[in-house]
């Protein structure tokens, strides 16, 4: 099996989705399509269950991941280690975004690769779905979170910017016209929730309840994507930090001032027992520059 089709295969196991997998690997839906095919040919097994809304992983394919993961995470890092060093790159730091606006946060990550230029910067952008998985996986070094974090294993590090917060509706919805908000309107429309998020974490983002103890419904939504193009389109509201109305902008959606919500903090976070020189150092940038201002 050639080392693209593994990725492929991987890659489809995890998002369960041909569009997505072929988006994230940058090739075409076709090519993703003719990898699985050529792959359960000469197994001799479906690698996935298909259905015109639903892709499912078959127990062969199951098991196929389970055993291919370690080798292609082993072969993948020994490859990259192998490039880095031929750059004269000594140490890679992975941050994933949980926010949007990784351009805002361009001073750190400038001022951090002039002081350490033996060291790679990865910034990359996760999915809001089960963030804390990522980096306990070992997929992100540094994760830049929402607060709080109360997590046992994982240290809360600067604080890097904080946010009001704003509602986003479609442009004919019946908000749309507010000038501003009050939590208590939220549980008279439908909100998104992503899975696997801890309780206390997603109540801080998006209470279960209003002051008055009115429920506020909410739906599964696994990627950003689709959150927003469920608001644009009427079928929800979702309450963001400001941020984004600078960085996502879309003629069909709103964004409304929410008078009564708490801000969100950003900070960054890691997996205590892994903390090194690396993560320290981008700590004391952070520290160094100060929370920012926009």
């Amino acid at each position: 099996m050639e080392l693209r089709d593994i990725e492929i295969f991987l890659v489809l196991a995890e998002e369960l989705h041909f569009g997505r997998t072929a988006e994230r690997l940058l090739v075409s839906q076709a090519r993703v399509s003719q990898a699985i095919k050529k792959q359960e040919r000469r197994i001799g097994a479906a690698l996935f269950e298909r259905t015109s809304r639903t892709v499912r992983l078959t127990p062969v394919g199951r098991q196929l991941r389970e055993d291919l993961q370690p080798v292609y995470a082993g072969l993948h890092e020994s490859l990259e280690r192998a490039r880095m060093a031929a750059r004269g790159v000594t140490g890679r730091l992975r941050v994933g975004m949980m926010p949007f606006n990784v351009v805002d946060m361009h001073a750190y990550w400038r001022t951090f690769r002039s002081r350490y230029p033996q060291w790679e910067l990865q910034i990359r952008q996760l999915a809001y779905a089960d963030p804390f998985g990522r980096l306990r996986d070992g997929d992100m070094d540094v994760l830049v979170a929402w607060l709080p974090v109360e997590e046992p294993d994982l240290t809360v590090g600067p604080t890097l910017f904080t946010d009001p917060r704003v509602l986003a509706v479609a442009a004919d919805h019946e908000l749309a016209g507010r000038e501003s908000v009050r939590l208590e309107t939220f549980a008279d429309f439908e909100h998104a929730v992503a899975p696997a998020m801890p309780r206390y974490w997603e109540d801080s983002y998006l209470p279960f309840h209003t002051q008055r103890g009115r429920l506020i419904e909410r739906r599964a939504v696994t990627n950003a994507e689709d959150l927003i193009n469920q608001v644009g389109m009427g079928e929800i509201i979702h309450s963001f930090p400001s941020h984004v109305t600078r960085h996502w902008g879309m003629p069909n959606v709103r964004w409304i001032p929410v008078t009564d919500q708490t801000p969100l903090s950003y900070a960054l976070v890691w997996r205590t027992e892994t903390e090194n020189e690396l993560i320290g150092a981008l700590a004391d940038t952070v520290r160094e520059l100060g929370t920012l201002r926009f």
